[in-house]
Parts: C-alpha cells; structure tokens; sequence
C-alpha cells in the first residue's frame, strides 16, 4: 500500500540556455529521472560568454533564448549539483524563479533559472543574440 503521507512534490519547470540545452554537452534529456520537454523559450536578460559554457544575467532590454523542462525533484537535485549551487555568495549560479514566455504560446509560466552570479562575470563578453547554441555565438560584444 503506498505511503500517502507525505504526497509526491509536483514537477517543477526549469529554463536552460546554456550546456544543458538539447545537444549541449551537458543535454538534460540525457539526465535522469528524464524531464519532458514543454517548449522553446526566452527570458529577459543578457548572455554572456565564460569560455566553454555561458551565463545569464536577469532582466534588461535583451533576451536569452533557451527551453523549458518539467522536472522531478531528484533532477533538480542534480541539476544544482551540476552549476555547483551553494549558499555562499560567491558561488558561480544562484538559482532563482522568473516567469518565462513560451514561444508561439501567450502562455507564461514560472520557472527555475540558474543564475550566474555577476561577480563572477569580470570581463566577460557578451552574446549580442542571446543564443549560445545559436549559428555563431562567438558573435560576441
């Protein structure tokens, strides 16, 4: 008989734009448990280049394009052991929660977002498309 108790957490959205997109070097569809796909994406914010993976600052005039995957708790467990979350203040991603817009939907949905955290940026370029995966993203300012 299952333990109904303590119910099971309803999946969670994430937004990923960088390596963990489709056919990035860290592709969550090769993670388990497996997320299902909900749509292609885009945040405001700004992309900027830190060599062999990118990170994104929320808000601005631009936008980052990425997608969206409900996950179970145990993926995002290892989604935050993967941009090496911490709670210190000068750890590399902070993850937060913002509405993304799916596109060619009016719908909108709140979403998991990690962060990069602008310390961390000094000098680094930005990716003027907002697209890491995109044709050219050493198109960079």
């Amino acid at each position: 008989m299952p333990d109904e108790s303590h119910p099971a957490r309803p999946s969670r959205c994430v937004f990923v734009y960088g390596t963990l997109r489709c056919g990035g070097s860290n592709d969550i569809t090769r993670l388990r448990p497996a997320p299902r796909f909900v749509g292609a994406a885009r945040v405001a914010g700004a992309l900027h280049h830190l060599g062999a993976y990118p990170g994104m600052t929320l808000g601005g005039s631009g936008w980052v394009r990425g997608e969206v995957y409900a996950i179970a708790p145990a993926l995002e467990a290892l989604l935050d052991e993967i941009e090496d979350l911490g709670a210190e203040p000068t750890d590399e991603y902070v993850k937060r929660e913002v509405v993304v817009q799916l596109e060619g939907q009016a719908q909108a949905l709140p979403c998991l977002v990690y962060e990069i955290n602008p310390r961390r940026l000094g000098s680094a370029p930005l990716i003027a498309h907002g697209d890491w995966l995109g044709e050219g993203n050493l198109s960079l300012i």
